[in-house]
Order: structure tokens, then C-alpha cells, then sequence
């Protein structure tokens, strides 16, 4: 499983302990951080209010204390007093009056109003109200070796929590009878981390959050730029590895510490999460599933691969695989897509909850909302997906066919037989439903296959992934289908000629031009598509309502969605347009014009014809005929890039070349607009929205290909096939061709 699936454990929690680092309490001059505290405060405030019973462990009392004891000293002692060499105050008296200052100032934090402060600033803001009550609870090591103990601390804190009161818990440094309060590490517990794991168990918690001054666990010192934070530790691999720098400026023991504590609870069964206290919200962030900080889970060896693997190794990896897979009967080829689809239907909550993840966190991040529209799988997705894999199991089988057969000579027979193209490697957008049908084709097809998607959709492609390549049986086995992780693995791929043998690059005009002109390997290129529909002066136009209006909204984010209205100019004047205009703005569309359009409709003017809005937007122009209507498209819609790569000519329409539609009752103004348009669909009467794999009975579709060659629209099954010439003799030599008596006789191809 990938490492960010390991966060789905959050959807479980209810009881969080939270423990508060000195660091974080204290700013670095030693003085309260009050916004740091606030900004605490109010996050456990929506966690209360949200049904999370939230346990608080805090540090802080002696660093608190001992400045409020230097101070008290300063101001009594006499100028005499001061050029005497200062004695170091006493640790257990300032912790005793820090224990009272510190929960005096939670006390007034969660129950009073409060000014609100800027991080590391003391500008006020607007004042808020918590109305939170709170409760101490000081231990010591000793207690907890009495049983009683143990059991009366659980029924007061069940009791607390069920009034919504927050307990705060903090080691009695004033009793302690441990001689080295700061340095003995003996007995049951030894420092605020310590004690927050051995609160975490013992409270059943299901949560443990160490709050830090730095983002999580690094491989070296934070300061060394060459460290890298740690998203999930594993025991295995990182206790060896890593280098701790200082401890903590105020506190115990610092990160190793703080390692050590959420070791020994996650081996015992609670997730931990090592976290900065300084960046707001990383609480509730850590709640919604984000990669934040340090996780530390008993199951963290099984989501961490066992080595790095190369894009050479991947890629060997997949053609080998392929090899075994194209050796398969038809059946057993089918029976993998049957089984995978099984697999997807069974898996249907766990592949959910990832992508929910991914689009959580693509809102916090403030993409776009018809991205996050393509991200997200809606419901019922996975069965549709999972009806399209068996309806692509139970077509015919598309390898080995023969395509034509011919009697070259007497007994000597030429096939021309459908074969895979061998190693495909797809680059697609933050469409996680893309994958399960990229990956479907290829195995109905026989490829091996590298996938690299939208890193918005990590978590989504991870889980879909992993069940997709475990339904997979041994005899071929999952590395058939490799999944790419990083961007920068792309160059190193681009470069395996030798392995590769065609690259689909799904995405921007950009994309398509930069893979092209990065590789020798041939290029089908995928790119953006202006889609176009055209209402003629004949039109019904009921019937261009619901086209028009189904081209745009019934899917906006879609590349065959409807991006130019084109309309002749008579249903200006016989109000025909008006009406359409009224229509989509009901809907919510928002209009842009061309030249014409903009100042007839007075909307504003469209930046270009070649945008691809992906949206609930549209471009409307005017037109004279049907044949400024073929001209504006051909000169609107596509700007055409040739790549030659061994020979391979690729030709993208970079934008558009897509589906274009006529709406008219009118067949002999149909019929030319059907065959002029030079696009990948033509449509007459018939939403664009058609234009895909499925709906043409493809079963699936890489996607809808504005190339010419090797393929063209909705590419199937039959885009990913190539051809190969067997030749059956019964010992015949050309020799000078003397011999042979040449027929080229076609034959039916069941003879």
C-alpha cells in the first residue's frame, strides 16, 4: 500500500491525547507564545464541539515558573545582590509555581473571552469565545504503580470527558521523589512524552499527537538542509538512519524523545503523529487525513516498498510481465478483468475514502473547482467502472487477430495478424477513474503498462492501483502495471527507448509539446480539445436546447463537453438565440462572446477561441453559413505540431480537433458539415458528450486521442494494437525469384 493510504486510520478516532511541547508553549526569548496557545485553544475547541474527546498533556510549568521566579528575584535583590555570582533556581519550586501559572492561563484561554494574537506578534484581532472548562491532573511516576490508582484516574476521566471538560495532565515535578527529575530516565515514566504515551494507553486512546517546535522527524538535524522529513517512520529501516540533533532549547529530551514515546505506543497498538505546534490547524489537518509530520504506526513496515526501483527496472519489469500475459489463453485474460472488476466492486469503501482524502485536500489547497470535479469519484463510479471492465472482458479477443489473410504463391500463406505494441507509458490528468480504464485496456491488449497520474490524485491512484495489480495472478504478476510516483522519474523513463515503446501524454498543449520534444520513444499525443457546436438556421430548436445544453452541463469538467456555441445569424433576429442564451444562463453558465457575439449580447469578449474552460463556461459566436462555421473551426480549433521520431510521424491538433456538432434539419447542409469538418468526431443532431470510450462500445478508452496517427478520437482497445506478418511455406526459397509463381490472391480469413 502506498504511504499516504496509511492515513486513513483517522477515520476511526474519537480519544486524542495531545501533548504540548515546551517549545511550544514558550517562544524562544523564554516568554509565553500566546498565539501559538490560542491558536491551540481554538482548535480543540472544534474538536469538542466536533464529538473528540481530547486528553491534553502540557509542558511548560518550569520553564514558566523559573521566569516568573528570576523576575521576583531581579526586582527584591539590591545592586550588591546582583554582582554575586547567581545560583541556578531550584527546578522543583519552579515548578510548583508554573504549574499554577500555566493552568491559570488555560483556564483563561478555554473559558473566557480572549484577544486573539498573530503567531510570534502581539497584534490583536477580534475576540473569540471558547467556553471550554478544563481540569488539572498532576502525576507522578509513583502513582501509577498502585492499581487503584490506574483505575480511579480512568472513571475521573471518562467522567470528565463525558462533560466536555478537557483534561490537563502534567508530571508533579514539585513532589517527584525521582532524584534527577531531568535526567533519570528510569521507571515508568520520565518526561511529558513519556507520560503522554502511558496516558494514551492506559486511556485507550486512539490517537497520540506530539506537538514540537519543528514539522515532524527528520533523517538529520532540521538546520541541515540536506535532511528530509520522514513521513512514516518504520523501525526497521529508520532507527539506524537517523541522526538526532540538540534536544529540546527547554525541555527533557527533545526528538529523541519524542521517538522513543511514540515507538513504544504505536507498537502497542496507537497511531502516532509527530507535528509541529506552531503551524495552525495541523491538528485538524492530521484529522482530515493530510500528510503531516511524522507518523508512527505497528503497520508502517507493510506500506513501505522494500527498495527503490528504477524507471529501467519498471519498465523491464512491465515487458516481461507483458510477454507472460500476451502467452495467456482469451479466457484467462478475461478471467483477470473479470476479477479485477470483482476486486474494485469489493474494495469500493477503502478506494473511497482515499479519494475523499485527495479532494479534502485539493479544496485546502484552492485548486480549481473543475479539477477537483475530475478528481473526485461520485457515486456509483466505481460499478460503472467496474461494468466497463466486463463489457471490455467479454468482446472479442483483440490479439492474434487476423486482419487479412493472402496466397502469395501456391502453399505459401501471409497473415497479417493484430499484436500489442509492447510497453505503453501514460502520463494523465487528476482523473483517478482514467486509470482503471488505461489499465484495463492494457491488459485486454497485452501491453505492459507505466502509469504516471496528477499528483492531486495520489492517494486515489495508490489504492486503485494496489487492488488493481493484486487481482493480477502470479503467473503474470502486478509489476505488468508500474506506478510512478514522482514527476521526476519522468526524464529518466523518456529516455528508455529501447524498452518503451510508445508514450500517451494526457493533459495540456504544454505536456504534449514538452514530452515530444524530450523523447525518441513515439509520441501519441493527447491534448486539450475545444469542442464545438454549430446551430444552423434549419435547426429544431427544442432540439438545440437540449443538445446545447447537455454538451455543456451534463459534465463541464469532460473533454467532450461543448466549449463554442457557434449560431447563424437569422436565429438573431428570430429570437432562436436569445432563448438559448436564457437557457444556459438558467443553468449557470457564464458567457463569453467573439467579436460579434460580445457586443450583440453585450457579454464580455472571450480572451481566446482556443481556451478550454473545463467549466461551467462558454464561448458563443455568430456566424453567417455553415461555412464560416467549418472555417472558424478549422481556424479556431486546433493548432497542429509534428513530431518526428524514428520515423513515427505525430501530428497533435494541440487545440481541439476534438468533436464538433452540426444541429440542423437540413441533410444537404448536414451532410457537408459532417464531411468537411476535419476533426476526430463529427456529430449531426447528437450531443458531444458521446464522444467517448464507452458509449461508442470500446468498452474504455486511453482517452480521446487529436492525433492522426496511429489513432484518432476515442482510443480503444484497437489504439493500442499494432500489426505483425506471419508467413506459412512449405520450403520455399525466393532464389532469384526463378522459382515462384506469384498468385497475391486474397483468401477469407477463416479458410
Amino acid at each position: 500500500m502506498a504511504e499516504d493510504s496509511s492515513r486513513a486510520f483517522v477515520k476511526d478516532v474519537k480519544r486524542i491525547v495531545i501533548k504540548v511541547g515546551t517549545a511550544v508553549v514558550t517562544r524562544n526569548d523564554g516568554r509565553l507564545a500566546l498565539g501559538r496557545l490560542g491558536a491551540l485553544c481554538e482548535q480543540i475547541k472544534e474538536l469538542n464541539s466536533q464529538g473528540y474527546e481530547i486528553i491534553l498533556v502540557s509542558s511548560g510549568a518550569v520553564g514558566l515558573g523559573r521566569q516568573r521566579l528570576r523576575y521576583r528575584r531581579l526586582v527584591n535583590s539590591s545592586f550588591a545582590d546582583l554582582q554575586k555570582p547567581q545560583v541556578e533556581l531550584d527546578g522543583k519550586a519552579c515548578a510548583a509555581v508554573g504549574q499554577n501559572s500555566l493552568m491559570a492561563l488555560y483556564d483563561t484561554l478555554f473559558s473566557e473571552v480572549v484577544t486573539h494574537f498573530l503567531f510570534h506578534d502581539c497584534i490583536r484581532l477580534p475576540c473569540f469565545e471558547l467556553d471550554i472548562s478544563s481540569a488539572q491532573l498532576l502525576v507522578t511516576d509513583s502513582d501509577f504503580r498502585d492499581r487503584d490508582f490506574r483505575k480511579q484516574l480512568n472513571e475521573t476521566v471518562k467522567s470528565l470527558l463525558s462533560l466536555k471538560v478537557i483534561p490537563i495532565f502534567n508530571e508533579n515535578d514539585a513532589v517527584s521523589t525521582r532524584k534527577a527529575p531531568y535526567e533519570d530516565s528510569s521507571g515508568i515514566f520520565w518526561d511529558n512524552d513519556s507520560l503522554a504515551a502511558l496516558l494514551a494507553l492506559e486511556l485507550k486512546a486512539d490517537l497520540l499527537v506530539l506537538l514540537s517546535d519543528v514539522e515532524g522527524l527528520y533523517s538529520g538535524p532540521p538546520s541541515d538542509p540536506k535532511s528530509k522529513l520522514i513521513h512514516t517512520y518504520v523501525k526497521e529501516k529508520h532507527q539506524g538512519e537517523i541522526t538526532f540533533g540538540d534536544k529540546s532549547r527547554v525541555g527533557r529530551g527533545g526528538m529523541t524523545a519524542k521517538v522513543k514515546a511514540a515507538v513504544n505506543a504505536a507498537y502497542a497498538g496507537i497511531p502516532v503523529v509527530i507535528t509541529s505546534g506552531s503551524a495552525p490547524e495541523n491538528i485538524i489537518r492530521v484529522l482530515q487525513g493530510q500528510r503531516i509530520g511524522t507518523l508512527f504506526h505497528q503497520d508502517a513496515h507493510l506500506w513501505e516498498p522494500t527498495k527503490e526501483v528504477g524507471a529501467r527496472e519498471m519498465a523491464v519489469a512491465a515487458r516481461d510481465s507483458s510477454r507472460r500475459l500476451q502467452a495467456l489463453s482469451s479466457q484467462e485474460r478475461k478471467k483477470i478483468l473479470l476479477d479485477i472488476a470483482d476486486a474494485l466492486e469489493a474494495n469500493e469503501k477503502l478506494i473511497t475514502v482515499e479519494n475523499e482524502a485527495d479532494v479534502a485536500a485539493a479544496k485546502q489547497a484552492g485548486y480549481e473547482k473543475s479539477l477537483i470535479s475530475r478528481l473526485a469519484l461520485k457515486s456509483g463510479k466505481i460499478a460503472s467502472l467496474a461494468k466497463s471492465i466486463r463489457v471490455l472482458a467479454n468482446m472479442e479477443d483483440p490479439i492474434g487477430r487476423v486482419l487479412k489473410k493472402t496466397q502469395l504463391a501456391d502453399g505459401l500463406i501471409l497473415e497479417k495478424t493484430s499484436s500489442p505494441l509492447g510497453v505503453l507509458l501514460i502520463v494523465f490528468e487528476s482523473r483517478p477513474d482514467a486509470l482503471v480504464q488505461i489499465a484495463s485496456l492494457a491488459i485486454r491488449s497485452g501491453n505492459g503498462l507505466l502509469l504516471k497520474g496528477g499528483k492531486e490524485a495520489k492517494r486515489s491512484n495508490a489504492i486503485l492501483h494496489k487492488v488493481i495489480t493484486e487481482a493480477i495472478p502470479d503467473i503474470v504478476g502486478g509489476k505488468v502495471i508500474g506506478l510512478v510516483t514522482s514527476r521526476d522519474e519522468i526524464p529518466d523513463l523518456l529516455k528508455l527507448d529501447d524498452v518503451i515503446d510508445l508514450v500517451i501524454p494526457r493533459g495540456s498543449n504544454k505536456l504534449v509539446s514538452q514530452i515530444k520534444s524530450s523523447t525518441k520513444i513515439p509520441v501519441l499525443g493527447h491534448a486539450d480539445g475545444i469542442c464545438h457546436v454549430y446551430v444552423d438556421k434549419s435547426a429544431n430548436m427544442d432540439m438545440a436546447k437540449r443538445v446545447v445544453l447537455d454538451a455543456k452541463i451534463d459534465y463541464p469538467a469532460a473533454c467532450n463537453a461543448m466549449e463554442t456555441l457557434l449560431v447563424h445569424k437569422d436565429l438573431v433576429t428570430n429570437g432562436a438565440l436569445n432563448e438559448l442564451i436564457v437557457d444556459l444562463r438558467i443553468q449557470g453558465v457564464t458567457l463569453y462572446g467573439g467579436p460579434r457575439a460580445s457586443l450583440l449580447l453585450n457579454i464580455p469578449q472571450a480572451r481566446s477561441f482556443h481556451h478550454e474552460y473545463n467549466s461551467m463556461e462558454c464561448t458563443v459566436e455568430i456566424v453567417d453559413n455553415v461555412a464560416a462555421a467549418i472555417d472558424h473551426i478549422h481556424h479556431h480549433g486546433r493548432h497542429v505540431i509534428f513530431s518526428y521520431r524514428h520515423l513515427f510521424v505525430c501530428i497533435s491538433m494541440c487545440h481541439g480537433a476534438h468533436t464538433d456538432c452540426i444541429i440542423t434539419e437540413d441533410q444537404e447542409t448536414a451532410e457537408m458539415f459532417l464531411h468537411q469538418v476535419d476533426s476526430a468526431a463529427v456529430f449531426h443532431n447528437a450531443s458531444t458528450r458521446f464522444c467517448d470510450g464507452a458509449r461508442f462500445g470500446l468498452g474504455a478508452e486511453v482517452g480521446i486521442s487529436t492525433s492522426r496517427i496511429h489513432a484518432r478520437g476515442p482510443v480503444g482497445v484497437e489504439g493500442l494494437l499494432t500489426t505483425r506478418w506471419i508467413l506459412k511455406g512449405s520450403g520455399q526459397v525466393v532464389d532469384g525469384d526463378k522459382g515462384v509463381i506469384y498468385t497475391h490472391k486474397d483468401i477469407p480469413i477463416n479458410s
